[in-house]
């Protein structure tokens, strides 16, 4: 099949099949790679917590480092993958492609200065981190070799991403299903027959990340992509002008735009990102991403520092209800992703009707999806919790602040809707303030106010209220917007 039959074949389904049966068709994948990427993070925390407290402290503590990562190759990631689902929504490929290739190769290159400086200043970083001197010898192992595999780690999310806003989740979902499976077999392997400890941890999961990067690039290598990654994209189109379309806010919200057209004219209301380069554009459009992973580090950060007092266990706790509350927000978000090349897609080919149907699909989906594994998981709440760290000091601070993380993650389904949303249609300054408020404009400010009043308890509870204030915010954002697009019906 030559490449403009791929192309044509792949825009008539984003554009034509049933908005709820194709945000399914491309959610399933992306759950299951949330959830692959997820599992394979909580399988370092179960193995290392065989080692003891000090050492599931340390990875609580690398947390925000690996959160820092993320929140690169998010930015890269989203902010090539949006612009180039709105390309080819446009039917301009080869400019998709000069994002593509400047995403990924600038993904690499942010990957290595983050693994040199972060080596250089390791100890500085960790005890800023929230490191005690008891988790410190643990955590430096660690930190080595995420930082290695950091290049690995941001460039498998921008081509992840990237093969997401192209509707290819399948192609996606394989390489890091992979490198997941390498790196919990990985894990088992290096501690409980090696019995190397943290630094088996660490190199399964640096080897792993390398894998997962090789077969996502191989697509691209392979011509499965509608986009292609080329050297040559990169070094000639960087510092050449760009022209993307992007619906302004302006004719939306225009009385005379609505008499004149019942349709957003695509000539007269649109308005030109000119003589902007490609890689402004990427960090523009994917900034919320950066803010939102950003902001999360910075809270997991401050978190850590005020448990600090209260014992190594406090801190593993807080570690692992994380990372069984980011379990239950992985579906969400897995959801919200194969909702986002739907709407980038149906923004950019105009079809404003498919992005409103798309949109309040995906809300109330992950919604139910979401109450379902709440149920589940409350009565086992003290089992979750011992899986990772049999310790009774653990599991006594761990399962409330579990359960209250429960009560809570209900309403995020509508945090990250809204951020998907306006990320996805280019608005990146109202993505921008969306994506801040979960763990940053919200969340640092409970945190101070009601740590010092309720001291540990403050810090199992500051999370939840901040997601319901978070939520709170957003609706008025989220549903404004679904309404002018009606109107630009």
């Amino acid at each position: 099949m030559n490449a403009k039959k791929i192309y044509t074949t792949q825009y008539d389904k984003m554009t034509q099949m049933p908005v709820a049966r194709l945000v399914l068709t491309l959610c399933v994948p992306t759950t299951i790679s949330m959830l692959v990427t997820t599992f394979y993070n909580m399988a370092d925390t179960y193995f290392v917590g065989t080692l003891g407290t000090s050492a599931t402290g340390a990875i609580g503590v690398i947390y925000p480092l690996m959160g820092v990562i993320q929140a690169l190759g998010f930015m890269l990631g989203q902010g090539s993958g949006s612009n180039i689902s709105r390309l080819l929504g446009a039917k301009n490929v080869e400019r998709a492609s000069d994002f593509a290739s400047t995403g990924f190769f600038f993904s690499l290159i942010g990957g290595i200065l983050l693994a040199v400086c972060g080596v250089i200043f390791l100890n500085p970083m960790l005890y800023l981190l929230g490191s005690s001197d008891t988790i410190l010898p643990f955590a430096q192992v660690y930190c080595v070799y995420i930082l290695c595999a950091a290049p690995a780690m941001i460039a498998s999310f921008v081509l992840n991403n990237i093969l997401r806003f192209e509707g290819r989740a399948n192609l996606a979902m394989v390489g890091l299903l992979t490198g997941g499976l390498v790196n919990v077999v990985g894990d088992w392997f290096t501690i409980k027959i090696l019995g190397m400890g943290i630094e088996g941890v660490g190199i399964s999961t640096m080897l792993s990340n390398y894998l997962s990067a090789g077969l996502l690039l191989s697509n691209f290598l392979r011509n499965k992509t509608l986009t292609k990654i080329q050297i040559k994209r990169f070094f000639h189109k960087n510092n050449s002008t760009v022209q993307i379309d992007k619906i302004s806010e302006r004719p939306l919200d225009s009385d005379d735009d609505r008499q004149n057209n019942n349709t957003v004219n695509t000539d007269t209301n649109n308005r030109k990102l000119t003589e902007k380069i490609i890689i402004f554009n990427i960090i523009l459009v994917g900034l919320p991403s950066l803010a939102r992973q950003g902001m999360s580090s910075i809270a997991t950060m401050l978190m850590n520092r005020f448990a600090l007092p209260y014992g190594d266990a406090a801190i593993a706790a807080m570690s692992i209800v994380m990372k069984l509350g980011f379990l239950l927000f992985a579906v969400g978000l897995g959801i919200g992703q194969g909702y986002q090349p739907v709407c980038g897609f149906n923004y950019g080919a105009k079809k404003f009707d498919r992005v409103r149907k798309a949109t309040y699909f995906t809300w109330f989906f992950s919604t139910a999806v979401i109450a379902v594994f709440v149920v589940v998981a409350w009565i086992p709440a003290p089992q979750l919790v011992s899986i990772f760290r049999d310790d009774p000091e653990v599991i006594k601070i761990g399962v409330p602040a579990l359960q209250y993380q429960l009560m809570s993650i209900l309403v995020i389904p509508v945090s990250f809707c809204g951020n998907m949303l306006f990320q996805s249609t280019g608005m990146s300054g109202r993505a921008l303030f969306l994506s801040c408020l979960r763990s940053g404009l919200c969340y640092v400010p409970v945190l101070l106010i009601v740590v010092p009043i309720f001291g540990l308890f403050g810090i199992q509870i500051a999370q939840p209220i901040a997601d319901v204030i978070a939520a709170a915010i957003t609706l008025p954002f989220f549903l404004s917007f679904l309404g002018k697009l009606k109107r630009a019906e």
